[in-house]
């Protein structure tokens, strides 16, 4: 029980537990391997409202890969939770109860594969961020000398993602069962249809009739997700048990916005049962996510990774705070104009230009302390995605593109270790301990910049080679000039 900071733990002792109502619970459906916040607040919102709405045995199974934090916390509550929806109005409260069991994985990896054989479950979703699948960012390929890919294919009880995916379905297989939907919610580009390599990649490894199986029977819709969602701390907790009274030890906060965006490609075999009825609860059903993608990833990612980067080596602690430095709002702002929006074509119908101004609109909104170290975690699987592919676009197109650099640069500082006071930072990255050395183990700028360039799971040689003279040059800048100023040089 967290008792940190705010609520005593006796008064914690003596409030009541939140408790699931007595509305009917819909049959499991769906097991979601990777049962964090984000999905909590978002996913799953969705497809309560998508139940309620059209009905279906739509119940979710979660499944943690970790630890068996979530799962104890819930578990007391009969796996229901308070959603907070932060907005500049106030708090909303709502209860969600569409999950139905969490489960841990290290601890059982038995029952999460007899719960994804069930032909009941039609679909496994996933929130594993991206560091979860395995895989090379730079290229999107299976590592096939990761740890536990190297476990997994060796052992029928799997500690990966991938392994968890590609055993459960060898045994429908087996069965003569129905594959399962994969249905990632992942931030990566064409996120669908890299998951669908990742398992092809592992299941070819471990059986190549089982990969054609998969290849012909299985479905990957890509999709896009949207939803500001901060950690949730000690004092949020306190906070809502004084509010309400009832003591919640999972709650979520998130903003007011919400967009999720699917392919419309299930496993065709369960016919009207394949999934719930998303269009029902908002979810935009599509034949080509790639637009909404591009536009969400280099527009909401990309300028979120940049301002954490860079906001964090200016001292601000989170994101409402880094844009409400005039400096910073200037940055952003041509960021999106100039190197951003020319390099992709938006989804049909939309102005990228107001969704640009609802973007900062989000970030500016003070109820959200999204806190720029939180977003600076595991850059090493996010920049390719969120800014280089950008960077590469608006070469290509020899755009200038020196606020992207320079959020290149920053993160070569931030990994660093050290930031502009002096401090040491604590970087949460899977490459952190490597790309600490590599940058203190070169002692001019130029030679810390090459050898973080060299770092091919995250710079591919070509761009590489380009990124050197300018990459080089925003770090020194940041070096001698500090963050904000450097900020106010390139304005």
């Amino acid at each position: 029980m967290w008792t940190e900071a705010g609520l005593p733990a006796e008064l914690q002792k003596v409030l009541p537990r939140l408790h699931r109502s007595s509305a009917p619970k819909p049959e499991p459906g769906i097991v979601h391997l990777g049962l964090g916040a984000f999905f909590r607040a978002f996913g799953a919102i969705y497809i309560e409202d998508a139940v309620k709405t059209s009905g279906g045995d739509w119940g979710i199974i979660g499944v943690s890969l970790r630890s068996p934090d979530t799962r104890d916390r819930l578990a007391p509550q009969d796996w229901a939770y308070t959603s907070v929806e932060l907005g500049s109005e106030g708090e909303k409260l709502r209860q969600v109860e569409i999950v139905r069991e969490v489960l841990v994985a290290p601890e059982d990896p038995q029952a999460v594969l007899d719960r994804m054989s069930d032909p009941a479950i039609r679909i496994v979703s996933l929130t594993v961020t991206e560091k979860g699948y395995c895989h090379d960012p730079a290229t999107g390929k299976l590592n096939p000398t990761h740890p536990d890919i190297l476990h997994d294919l060796e052992n029928p009880l799997p500690v990966s993602a991938p392994g968890f995916l590609v055993r459960a379905l060898q045994r429908r297989r087996a069965a003569g069962q129905l594959p399962f939907t994969v249905l990632t919610c992942d931030n990566l580009p064409g996120n669908g249809m890299l998951v669908r390599g990742i398992v092809l990649d592992f299941a070819r490894k471990l059986d190549p009739a089982l990969a054609d199986w998969i290849e012909t029977e299985g479905r990957f819709p890509s999709t896009m997700v949207d939803r500001i969602t901060p950690a949730t701390k000690p004092e949020d907790i306190d906070r809502l048990a004084e509010t309400t009274g009832v003591l919640d030890e999972a709650p979520v906060l998130h903003e007011p916005f919400r967009q999720w965006v699917v392919e419309d490609d299930f496993v065709p075999g369960y016919g009207d049962n394949a999934r719930p009825d998303l269009a029902a609860s908002g979810v935009e059903m599509v034949e080509d996510v790639t637009p909404y993608e591009h536009m969400k990833l280099r527009m909401l990612n990309g300028t979120h990774s940049s301002l954490a980067y860079l906001g964090y080596l200016a001292g601000h602690e989170t994101i409402a705070e880094t844009v409400a430095d005039p400096v910073f709002a200037i940055f952003v702002n041509r960021l999106w104009r100039e190197e951003i929006m020319p390099s992709f074509a938006p989804p049909a119908g939309i102005d990228l230009g107001d969704y640009a101004k609802a973007l900062f609109d989000r970030y500016a909104n003070p109820a959200i302390r999204h806190r720029t170290w939180q977003i600076a975690m595991d850059g090493s699987q996010k920049l390719p995605q969120r800014i280089l592919g950008t960077i590469a676009d608006d070469l290509r197109a020899t755009r200038p593109c020196p606020g992207l650099i320079l959020a290149v640069a920053a993160w070569m500082r931030y990994v660093g270790g050290i930031d502009e006071k002096g401090q040491a930072i604590e970087v949460r990255d899977p490459l952190a301990e490597r790309l600490r050395a590599l940058s203190v183990g070169a002692y001019t700028p130029e030679a810390k910049v090459a050898a973080l360039l060299s770092v091919r799971e995250i710079f591919d040689a070509d761009l590489a080679e380009h990124l050197a003279g300018p990459v080089t040059r925003a770090y020194r800048t940041l070096l001698e000039l500090g963050t904000r100023k450097a900020l106010e040089t390139l304005a």
